[in-house]
């Protein structure tokens, strides 16, 4: 089902380019012309003689922030992780960010992300490395999300992290107390290590200025309050199957900031969406927002230029990651993962959506066939290949 409203909508008939950073702008330009003309097309004709149909497929943008962008990628990535993840259990773990580190954050975006990835994984490669918990190496997939559900500035970092892990002959030993626990590890051992991790670090970045403090703060109190106060770590009980995993942790690592189909209506001056309140028993209800509101609340969730929303550890690190992998199946007796396999759009698109692109919308019997593809030009006129078929 199509969704009635659209953030490309809203930002078509909302004004920005004066209000936000160049690259901010340019993200918010790229998804104003999704699958529009400006980014270009590809032109086809129906095959059949007695129709020849002509159709034009405009481009998407594929901006990792479009909402509208984010299925096909989702999908092949999902087919990705289902060749690497083990047989295993696995947690669900979410470390945040109390919101007092808010302005902070917003001004140095980059460095202070980096560094709650760092504490995540510190964090969680600590206490598995611990023989009193596990004495091995686990797999950790780590995707950070910056927003809440109305749209607030809320950065946390979602980890999938298997309920075990490898030693160096690559013998496979799971958790000793998660059976006692019920979770990954207890609540107070785990907010102790990445808080105290972070604050020093943060510490150290603050006396040596690689972060800017905002306004007046007074770093020396606020390093004192975040000391004391208790920080929000979430861990739920063991995942289901693998296939569940993936799947999973598929959603957390492709999702934008708001999805279309929670925007109920936009009028001339305002949007509503729909939102999960959490502290209501996530109990379903809805926001409005002025138009230039929603504009400026979904900009605050434009990452850095080629940032890394997603990072992986341990076992999972990108260094010779396969080769540990099949060495684990090998131990356990088990199969190789098969290779990827890449699967063309329109096949994808078929058994996802059980519709045929290639089928001509006219006569509903022939395929379209290629005319040429139109690039959009940054200066002349746009740039056009021809199928030399024709």
């Amino acid at each position: 089902m199509k969704a009635r409203h659209t953030v490309q909508e809203i930002l078509r008939q909302t004004p920005f380019n004066e209000n936000f950073n160049p690259f901010s702008n340019r993200v918010l330009n790229q998804l104003c012309q999704c699958r529009s003309a400006a980014l270009g097309y590809h032109h086809y004709h129906c095959s059949d003689s007695n129709c020849r149909h002509v159709h034009y497929q405009y481009h998407s943008c594929h901006n990792r922030h479009c909402p509208s962008c984010n299925w096909q990628r989702h999908d092949e990535w999902q087919e990705a992780r289902m060749n690497e993840l083990l047989p295993v259990k696995y947690f669900h773990t979410v470390f945040t960010l109390p919101q007092e580190l808010n302005a902070l954050l917003m001004g140095n975006r980059a460095v202070l992300f980096k560094l709650l990835f760092d504490s995540a994984a510190y964090c969680l490669l600590k206490l598995c490395n611990d023989p009193k918990w596990l004495g091995a190496m686990p797999s950790i997939t780590a995707v950070l999300h910056t927003w809440g559900q109305q749209l607030s500035f809320h950065p946390h970092v979602h980890c999938i992290v298997s309920g075990g892990g490898a030693d160096k002959d690559y013998r496979w030993h799971n958790l000793k107390k998660s059976v006692k626990y019920g979770y990954l590890f207890p609540y107070d051992v785990m907010e102790a290590v990445f808080k105290g991790y972070f604050l020093e670090k943060l510490n150290v970045m603050v006396k040596t200025k690689q972060v800017s403090l905002p306004g007046n703060t007074h770093w020396p109190k606020l390093k004192d309050g975040l000391y004391k106060q208790k920080w929000i770590l979430y861990a739920k009980q063991p995942m289901g199957n693998v296939s569940q995993v993936v799947e999973y942790l598929a959603r957390y690592a492709h999702k934008v900031a708001i999805s279309n189909y929670r925007i109920l209506d936009v009028s001339d001056t305002q949007v509503r969406f729909r939102y999960k309140d959490y502290n209501d028993g996530k109990k379903s209800k809805t926001m409005r927002l002025s138009k230039e509101e929603f504009v400026r609340r979904f900009e605050q969730h434009i990452l850095p230029r080629g940032f890394v929303k997603m990072r992986h550890y341990g076992l999972f690190g990108n260094f010779k990651r396969k080769e540990r992998i099949n060495k684990i199946l090998d131990v356990m007796g088990l199969p190789q993962h098969p290779p990827n396999v890449k699967i063309p759009f329109y096949i994808r698109f078929l058994e996802k959506f059980g519709v045929d692109i290639m089928l001509c919308p006219a006569c509903k019997k022939a395929k379209l066939q290629l005319v040429g593809v139109v690039f959009p030009s940054i200066r002349g006129s746009p740039k056009t290949t021809h199928n030399d078929v024709l």
